[in-house]
């Protein structure tokens, strides 16, 4: 059975006078429940991540100054609200189900997390309202207990995976992929085992013909066992900041593309929604709700 992780505090409200669609994470399971794409037998709620878990990303001192809430004003101000037990008790939750997501795309093909793609926070840092790296926290945790032994990570998110790049630089075992805006933030960007900056404006052929030539590379190049994807959908044309134009039926099929490069090669896959900032609600969900249903159709047992 797919499972997709899902906690009520993914929706947990920011401080006020801060903007941030949270909306999408109670409304993407409750669409997808009215649709039957998925029953409530398929939401977990994961727990809290363990501290040595954070620590094998993450640096001693910037892990017990978020958790001790010591964290200096203008680092709060990188990340962009101030820290809080539930926002901090959120990021945990996030990390820990991108980590169960894995363990149960390994049997089953493919999870997801309806919140994650957390690729802005560094080893030392946050930032882009991110505190830990959820993907580079399960992709080090599958490194660590030799799950896995090879691992790419594919963020398609419009904004560069800097936090990613970072943390995994110095990991050969994990490859990490970003295709992304190259004049959107962040500005000073990490260097990725592959860096791909597009211009803005970039329509759904041209986009679509890079990430079908890229990706066999990819394959033979590192040989993975495993794929992380970031599926943001804030390269829609809709999106207030990301500067792309892709139509939502370009971004569906972007996700087809990377799930049945998954299916063809065996590739399990754990999948984290990361941005969308489109002023329409609607076309968020959709775009997100279609992820859902073209890797469970593919990738679903």
């Amino acid at each position: 059975m797919v499972k997709i992780a899902w906690h009520p505090l993914y929706a947990h409200p920011l401080p006020e006078g801060h903007r941030f669609p949270m909306l999408k994470y109670e409304l993407i399971p409750a669409q997808l429940l009215h649709e039957g794409i998925i029953t409530s037998d398929n939401l977990f709620e994961p727990e809290v991540l363990e501290e040595e878990i954070v620590l094998l990303s993450h640096d001693e001192d910037y892990w017990h100054s978020l958790r001790d809430f010591t964290l200096p004003p203008r680092e709060q101000r990188r990340i962009g609200f101030p820290i809080n037990a539930d926002l901090l008790e959120r990021e945990l939750r996030i990390a820990q189900g991108t980590i169960d997501g894995a363990l149960s795309a390994a049997a089953h093909g493919i999870a997801f997390n309806v919140a994650g793609g957390t690729h802005h926070a560094g080893s030392d840092w946050g930032e882009g309202f991110c505190l830990l790296n959820d993907q580079a926290i399960a992709a080090n945790y599958l490194i660590h207990n030799k799950i896995y032994k090879r691992i790419l990570i594919i963020d398609l998110d419009v904004h560069q995976g800097n936090g990613t790049a970072q943390i995994l630089q110095n990991e050969p075992r994990v490859f990490t992929f970003s295709m992304h805006g190259e004049k959107n933030f962040p500005f000073r960007k990490e260097v990725s085992d592959l860096d791909i900056g597009l211009d803005a404006g970039i329509q759904d052929e041209e986009y679509l013909n890079i990430l079908r030539e890229t990706l066999p590379g990819l394959y033979e190049q590192h040989q993975p066992e495993f794929i992380f994807y970031l599926s943001g959908v804030d390269v829609l044309a809709t999106d207030k900041l990301g500067q792309l134009a892709l139509s939502k039926a370009g971004c569906r099929e972007r996700d087809r593309i990377v799930f049945q490069f998954c299916k063809d090669h065996g590739l399990p896959v754990q999948v984290s929604m990361g941005g969308g900032y489109s002023p329409e609600i609607r076309d968020i969900v959709d775009a997100h709700c279609n992820t859902f249903k073209i890797g469970i159709d593919l990738l679903g047992d």
